[in-house]
């Protein structure tokens, strides 16, 4: 029987796991023909918000969409199908690594267009309160995403209509390779920009699994209540480069040293030894998840590449058209 914390632990090995066999895959195979923004280093962001959601609360999220699709409860054999392009993918193998969805488990889209879903979780959010459905809708984007007009203009819009919809921003510090630093003011953050919206907001550490599920619940309750919408601003980062299976500190932009730094600081790492008095046999457990999510990847793989690509007389289907007359 694993505990509600160890299993945070669990939900976060399996999303590393599986993003290290792919990423290792897509850089020697060259088979996925499809950009990948892998959340290795930023696990805790996706389980800890997602640990506080049903399947009926609605998540969209931005190109970095493996960790949140799988730590809403995606199909991961289907995840890696669309990378591979075939038609048993989540999106038939049109969509690729930033175009997830899996609507039974409430994951309902990821997309490229910087900022393009926040607004959509906006809309999907008034939607279920002009229902008086009691669920909530929630948006994952990067600290770039929050220079976007659209951000300033949902923010307003749901502080104005009290939107039961999260806005969580995963600030890894860089656009691409610039600095959170070249492009906000000093002084100025996120979460304060949200507060001067009339949304209520919090920092948090991100790497901290268990601070992002209480605020998360925070957050979710605090929506689910009738209160408005509500912002999460976690501080994390990514290890891996922007887009891609590879390393990037001789890009120029960051330094090793800086790399280092943040992976000292491995959300599986510090959840585990926070464990460890009261989960005496975590580090074994992790040892066993390791294996377990290894196996379960390499056979999504496998499968992967055993299913049919999508037939080129289907290749509009789902693709809007008008209608002759």
């Amino acid at each position: 029987m694993v505990s509600d914390r160890a299993r945070l632990v669990r939900d976060m090995v399996r999303i590393r796991v599986v993003e290290e066999v792919l990423a290792d895959y897509y850089r020697d195979e060259q088979e996925m023909r499809t950009p990948t923004h892998f959340s290795i280093g930023q696990e805790a962001t996706s389980v800890g918000v997602c640990a506080a959601t049903t399947p009926q609360d609605w998540l969209y999220t931005a190109h970095r969409s493996h960790a949140p699709y799988l730590a809403k409860g995606g199909d991961l054999r289907a995840m890696v199908a669309e990378l591979y392009g075939k038609q048993d993918g989540c999106a038939h193998g049109r969509g690729g690594s930033i175009h997830l969805v899996d609507q039974a488990v409430g994951f309902a889209g990821s997309a490229a267009i910087l900022g393009e879903m926040i607004s959509v979780a906006v809309g999907t959010g008034w939607a279920f309160a002009r229902d008086g459905e009691e669920r909530v809708a929630l948006t994952y984007f990067g600290d770039g995403a929050t220079e976007e007009g659209v951000f300033a203009e949902s923010l307003n819009f749901a502080a104005v209509h009290r939107i039961p919809v999260v806005f969580v921003c995963e600030n890894n510090l860089y656009s691409i390779s610039s600095p959170v630093s070249a492009r906000q003011p000093a002084g100025t953050s996120v979460h304060g920009r949200a507060e001067a919206a009339g949304v209520k907001a919090l920092h948090v550490d991100g790497n901290d699994v268990f601070a992002v599920r209480d605020a998360a619940e925070q957050a979710v309750r605090h929506c689910r209540e009738g209160n408005g919408p509500f912002l999460l601003e976690l501080a994390t980062y990514r290890w891996r480069e922007h887009v891609g299976p590879g390393w990037d500190a001789d890009h120029g932009y960051r330094s090793q040293e800086e790399i280092d730094s943040w992976m000292e600081q491995c959300p599986i790492e510090r959840a585990t030894a926070r464990l460890r008095d009261e989960e005496p046999d975590i580090d074994a457990a992790v040892a066993a998840w390791r294996v377990q999510f290894h196996d379960e990847i390499q056979a999504a793989v496998a499968y992967a590449k055993e299913r049919p690509f999508p037939d080129v007389d289907r290749l509009l289907d789902g693709a809007y058209h008008p209608v002759a007359h």
